[in-house]
This record gives C-alpha cells, structure tokens and sequence, in this order.
C-alpha cells in the first residue's frame, strides 16, 4: 500500500511542476501543443524512470565506499549519457519525433525533474522499488501538468480573445498558477507527505 500511495502522491500531491515548480522552462515552450507536450512527456518519463533505476544502485556503491560527495556529478553524467543515447535512439528509429522536439530534446538533460528525483531519493533513503515507483510517478505528474496546460492553453486560443500583454508566455503561468492551487487539494489525500 505505501508504494501505491507514494505514486499517487508523486503524481498528485506532489507534483514536481505543480508543487515543486520544477522542471518550467521545457513544460512551458512545449505546451504549445497538446501532441508535442504527450511526445515530451514520454520522453522525460522514461529518461527519469531510467536515470533513477541506474542512479540508486550507483548511489549505494558510492555510499558503501563512503564516496557519497561526488554522487551529484555522478548523477549528471549519467543523465546527461543516457539523454544523448535517446537523442540518437530517436534520430535513427523515430525521425519525424525526434525533429518535433527540436532543441528541446537535449534540454531534458538540464530539465530540473530529473536530477531532482535522484536527489530526492538520496536524501529521503528511499529503497530501490520506491526509487522506480517514485521515479515513474514523478515523470507522470510531470507529464499531465504539461498535458493539462497544453489543452487549456489550446482551447482558450481557439474560444476567448486573450489580451495581447497575456499571450504566450504569460497566459502559461496563470494558468500553471490555477493549476497548482488544483493540485495542492489533493495533499489531504494520502498519508505520505514530503
């Protein structure tokens, strides 16, 4: 039960873009599109889960060798290996994908989420099955407040007349900043609070 309830809670009550407002700079330039913000959040889904299952076991080496101070350059490395690994995975197998995401695809080297979610288990000692539950909560989290501002975003260009000082980016932050208040509700939900 505690699994289910850490990953609901990562998807939730936790959210990473919505609580911890991490991870802005791709949600908001790819939420143009409610099809580019699904290819994106695949994306960093699976390079999160990924990183995270590789990171751990990594961590716990540095920790038996009592080298723990380079764990965050190790970390690093890691993603930033397994990005560029996915960049070509993309580039040769998926090419109309791959040129979607343009710039943004190595940009999820640098995206916050997912160093965030190796250090969240390093500081919090999580074991290795609630690294991967909260690894791949986290990304889904991440994914639907991309998913959710890019349906409003749509919608509300299509339907209202939206002030020329509100468009694009501005209108992106309001409507994150509604969403988030949505999202705290759901902290009253499980009993795992971070």
């Amino acid at each position: 039960m505690e699994l289910i309830e850490l990953f609901l809670a990562s998807i939730l009550s936790n959210n990473m873009a919505l609580i911890f407002i991490l991870g802005m700079c791709s949600l908001i330039a790819v939420s143009t599109s409610i099809k580019n913000s699904v290819n994106m959040g695949v994306a960093v889904i699976f390079v999160t889960f990924i990183t995270a299952v590789i990171n751990w076991p990594i961590y716990e080496l540095l920790k038996a060798t009592n080298s723990t101070q380079i764990s965050l350059l190790v970390f690093i490395i890691v993603i930033a290996a397994f990005v560029q690994f996915l960049e070509m995975f993309l580039a040769k197998f998926f090419p109309k994908i791959y040129e979607s995401f343009g710039i943004f695809l190595p940009l999820i080297t640098v995206n916050c989420i997912v160093l965030s979610v190796s250090l969240f288990f390093q500081t919090r000692n999580y074991t290795f099955a609630q690294t991967a539950v909260f690894s791949l909560g986290t990304g889904i989290g991440w994914t639907l407040a991309m998913i959710l501002l890019a349906g409003v975003r749509q919608k509300m260009y299509r339907v209202s007349n939206v002030p020329k000082g509100l468009r694009g980016r501005a209108i992106a932050f309001l409507i994150l900043g509604i969403l988030a208040l949505a999202f705290i509700g759901f902290s009253g939900i499980g009993r795992i609070t971070f």
